[in-house]
Formats: C-alpha cells, structure tokens, sequence
C-alpha cells in the first residue's frame, strides 16, 4: 500500500530508478525502444523548463490532445511539477468539441500529437486565453513549436536537482487541482470533472496493491490516457516499478502483443470481446477446429472453479486441451499476461465465463471519473465472476430506494468546472455522490452493476428494462460487434445490430452470398435468419417482458471513429438513437394495433 498525498509522489517514485527502462515507445515504423528513468527526468525537466519560461505556473492548465505516446507522459509531468493541471483532450474528439473545450478550461498551452491533431485549430474557433502550441511530430507548423526542438536540453538534465525536486514536491498540495477530465459526453454536452491530487493519490494509494504488481511486469499502455483508467492504472504500474509500452495506434496492438509480451493487460471489454470473436472465428470455417474448441469449452467449465480460485487444472484432457487452444488464446495476449484486469465498462457474464472456461480469469473492476476512478475491484484473494468486487477500503458505498449506488470517499471528485448546478446535482443533500448506476452488494461484501440508471428502458407497461446484460449476451455470438436495445415508453423491447462484418462476411461466403456491399449483405434473407436466430436464442433467458419482439441489422460496424461508441466503447444512445431514427421508427409504426 502506498502513501501518496500528490501525483508528483508518482513521478518522483517512477525517476529515481536510475538506467532501469521505465517506459517504451513505438517509431513510426512499429519499432520499440526503451527509455530509463534518467532519461525520462531529464525531458519532465526540460519541458517544465520551458512552460516556466513561458509563464506557465501554479493553477494554470494545459491541455494534452494526442495518441498514448511517451511525450504525453513527459507533458503530463511536467505540468504537474509546476502546480499547473493538464486537460486531456481524446484524439477522436472533433475540431468544434476542441474548440469548447479548450475555451472551457481556459488553456494557455495545448500539446498535440501530429499535423492531424494540429489541423483540428482551424476549426476550433477563437481561443483567447491559448498562448502556445507544440506539435509533438516533426514538420513545418504555423505558430506552433516542435517537441523534439524543446528536447535538446534533456541529455544534460538527467542528474539528479534537489532544487527541481523540491520545488515539485512543495507546489503541489492534496486539495490542488490535477487534472480536469472532460466526460465522454454519452448524455449530452461534455462536463470538465476537477480530479484533485488528493483525489487520485488516494485512490492509487489502496486500488492495485492487492493485484501483486512487481517491477518485473510490463503492460502496453493502449487506453486512451485521456481516459482517466488509463491513467489511473498507468500511474499505479509506475509506482510498482513496472515498464510500460505506449501503443498510439490501436490496431497494432497485436503486434505489440507479440513484439512486447507483456505479463499485465488491462483493457475494457470490448477488447476481450474481439479477442474472443478472433478466436471463434477461426474456428467457424472448419468443422474440425469448431469441435476442438467447444470441446476445450467443455473441459474448461467443468474446470472453472477450479481457474477462479487461480489454481492451475491438471490432467491429461486438460493438458490436451491446453496444448491445443489454451495456449493459443495465450499467445493472442502475448503469452506471459499473469495479471488480466477489465474496467470502464461491463465485462458481461457470458464474456468473464467463456475466458474463464478457457483458462483466464479477468479481474473485473468499477468505477467513474468522478471517483478517479475505482469503486471496487476483484482482486486474486477476494474475486467472484459477475461482479465488479469488493468496494475499496476507503469508499463508504449505500443505495438511493431506487437501487442507485451512491458513494463517499476521499476519491470522489470536487465538482465540474464552471457548472455549479451540475455539481449540486450530481451529490445528495447529505453529500453522497450520486453514481448513476443500479447496483447491490451481496452478503459476502461483492458488488454488482446492473445498468446505468438513465439507460433503463421502461416499458408503456412500467416494466425496466435494462439493456446492458442483454445486450452483452448478445455479443457472445461472433457475428454480433455490437447491439443497442431500444423500447423506452413503448410496448416492447426491439434491438438494432452491428455485425462482426469480418466473421459475418467469411460466413457468408461460406454461404455463397455477396459481401462485397454491407447495406445489401444485411438484407440478405440468410443474414436476416441468421441474426434472427441469435436474437431468438438469447430470448430464451429473458423475462417475457424483456424478450426482443423485433430487430434489425445494420449496415455498420459501430466505432468511436464514426461517433457510435465512447473512447472507452460504451454505446453513444443518443447518437445510435437519432442515426437510426427510420428504423426504430419502423420497430413502433404498428404499435398501436400491435400484440406482440
């Protein structure tokens, strides 16, 4: 356990490890190469440097829009070692999102990673109080300085400065702003949350101490560190001594699976969900492989209690089996992964079940940017599957009448930037924080989410609905990506699919079917049975009144890119809602005569 009072408690723990290789970043070429923890201190101070030149000081903010990529951590630090606080932007967000945000936080200098994130400026409309910007890639940038230029001191600062460390340490107080996080915006207009030091010193001081993380582990760095996970779990690893890997394209992440092997993962789940969707895949176009596999299913839970409790089964069909897909499934992670951990959205039952019956046991953990982040978390000596653990020791946890979990704790955030109201809101009279979230917590102290409050769907019945589990047992099937369940003050519940386009359109061929276009491949009478069938099969575990009367398929792959899903994968509804207004329109056209 640790005793952190602010984040530059973080840095200096993470530079004073000498040559040891702390970090790791990727050229563009794909290539890796190591950074030690001198060299690391000698670019935090050239860039605290340099903002100090610039004025930068206590209170201040800058703002970080770029890719997980080493100099974001090295901005990140410095900025904090002057007192100021960063604001970090995701790389998706657009230009005119930016522009907001940007005039919102008031930042007087903005960090971006490439002539793309640059370009966003242009539309981002006036922005008064920005004094500087520096491009992280190299090239020609109107009014704009180049990262590596302000480097050029760093070899010569890597000695150790008592009078550098001091004043870090001194400047920084636990009540201090750290960081102000603007939410994903999956309900409306985005909202600066004010991360304190104290906020997220307290939540690393207790949160990861019982996963046994080591300096001998490394993790790839994949989740947007805009996300505060990201952070959270990037800072908790620094203090471990581990090395960490940043990985600024997602899409090779498998490649850096195999090229860095790491021995921690944590991801959300829709990363386990592909893993998982690559493994059936595989195994669709062959009857042989498809055997072997729900044969290696099988032998795994009857084995599940068994890999829970983080016991390794023995045996000779175990053995088989392990031979012949558990260390397959390995090897996607990179083959040495001992620690797996979910978060920033539902695991889902089925998900956690499958990898378990396959060997993995995923410690699925909970929580939200206003509580910096973690909640609670399963851990090797307290974890049980289909919960999100047991609540940290320093969070008080009750529920509203309703079932909303509502929380206390010194974690929990110290309100939105300029929106008082919001603040108010957002904590109850007695000043609990409000999560949003429907939850219980069983006898033996676990506690389990059972959907966000505002996404219930209830029915013109008065029944709710909540669409999370259901949606997540619909994404088991390989050829299901994504799915949003629709409803809300109708007669019943209707879902709108995103195909797996990769698995649907192997099967179609396999089919003789055309995949050359989505919109026509999703009409296809074949297609439409298919996903009808899966659909019908998850009915069978449903309430009547939770069953999915009708569905359709669409002819998109949901992406952040494309606006559909949060940084973190959550569904954006709203988006999903008014993008396909025509056919949930259709779902209801008959309702009114409709019995069904």
């Amino acid at each position: 356990m640790f005793s952190l009072k602010t984040m530059n408690d973080v840095f200096a723990m993470v530079a004073t490890r000498g040559d040891k290789t702390v970090m790791m970043w990727q050229d563009a070429q794909a290539q890796w190469h190591p950074i030690s923890s001198k060299q690391l201190y000698g670019r935090v101070r050239a860039l605290a440097a340099v903002f100090a030149s610039w004025g930068v000081t206590k209170g201040d903010r800058v703002a970080i829009l770029s890719e997980n990529r080493l100099e974001w951590i090295i901005t990140d630090f410095a900025t904090l070692s002057l007192g100021a606080a960063d604001v970090p932007l995701y790389a998706t967000t657009t230009a005119d999102h930016v522009g907001y945000m940007l005039r919102d936080a008031g930042a007087k200098v903005l960090v971006v990673s490439s002539g793309e994130q640059y370009a966003k400026l242009a539309g981002a409309g006036d922005l008064p109080d920005l004094e500087h910007v520096i491009v992280m890639d190299d090239g020609d940038f109107a009014n704009a300085e180049k990262f590596s230029a302000l480097m050029e001191a760093a070899p010569s600062l890597e000695a150790p400065d008592a009078a550098f460390d001091t004043r870090a340490q001194e400047v920084a107080q636990p009540d201090d702003l750290a960081t102000l996080i603007y939410t994903s915006g999956t309900t409306g207009e985005p909202k600066g949350v004010m991360l304190s030091h104290g906020n997220l010193a307290s939540n690393i001081n207790v949160s990861t101490d019982p996963l046994n993380f080591t300096d001998q582990d490394s993790c790839i760095s994949f989740l947007p560190l805009s996300h505060v996970t990201a952070r959270h779990t990037d800072y908790a690893l620094m203090c471990h001594g581990a090395t960490l890997a940043y990985l600024p394209k997602f899409d090779l992440l498998v490649a850096a699976m195999k090229a860095v092997r790491p021995t921690v993962v944590i991801a959300v789940p829709r990363v386990y969900e592909k893993i998982r969707q690559g493994v059936e895949g595989k195994s669709a176009h062959s009857p042989i492989k498809r055997a072997i596999l729900k044969t290696a299913v099988s032998v795994g839970q009857s084995h599940r209690e068994q890999t829970l409790r983080g016991e390794g089964p023995s045996g000779l069909v175990w053995s088989l089996m392990d031979k012949l897909v558990y260390s397959k499934i390995r090897e996607a992670f990179g083959g040495r992964v001992r620690v797996f951990v979910s978060g920033g959205a539902p695991l889902g039952m089925d998900s956690a079940g499958w990898f378990a019956d396959v060997g993995i046991r995923i410690f699925e953990g909970y929580g939200l940017t206003e509580t910096s982040p973690v909640i609670a978390v399963n851990y090797p000596s307290a974890h049980k599957i289909g919960t999100v653990g047991k609540p940290l020791v320093n969070v008080e946890c009750r529920f509203a009448p309703d079932g909303e979990l509502e929380v206390k704790g010194p974690s929990v955030f110290h309100g939105y930037w300029h929106k008082p109201d919001a603040t108010k809101e957002a904590f109850t009279e007695d000043g609990w924080f409000k999560t949003g979230d429907i939850g219980a917590i069983d006898h033996e102290g676990f506690l389990s989410i059972t959907d966000r409050k505002k996404e219930l769907l209830k029915t013109s019945g008065g029944k709710l609905i909540a669409p999370q589990p259901i949606e997540n047992k619909l994404k088991g099937n390989t050829l299901v990506g994504n799915a949003a369940l629709v409803g809300d003050k109708h007669k019943f519940a209707c879902v709108l699919l995103s195909p797996n386009f990769a698995a649907l359109e192997g099967w179609a061929k396999q089919q003789g079917i055309a995949t050359s276009n989505r919109a026509e491949l999703v009409k296809n009478p074949k297609v439409i049975a298919t996903y009808q069938g899966i659909v019908d099969g998850v009915n069978g575990s449903l309430a009547q009144y939770e069953s999915i009367k009708r569905m359709t398929v669409v002819g998109d792959e949901w992406s952040v890119e494309d606006g559909e899903l949060t940084p973190s994968m959550k569904l954006k509804r709203r988006i999903i809602e008014k993008k396909y207004e025509k056919e949930i329109g259709e779902f209801y056209a008959d309702e009114a005569s409709s019995h069904k």
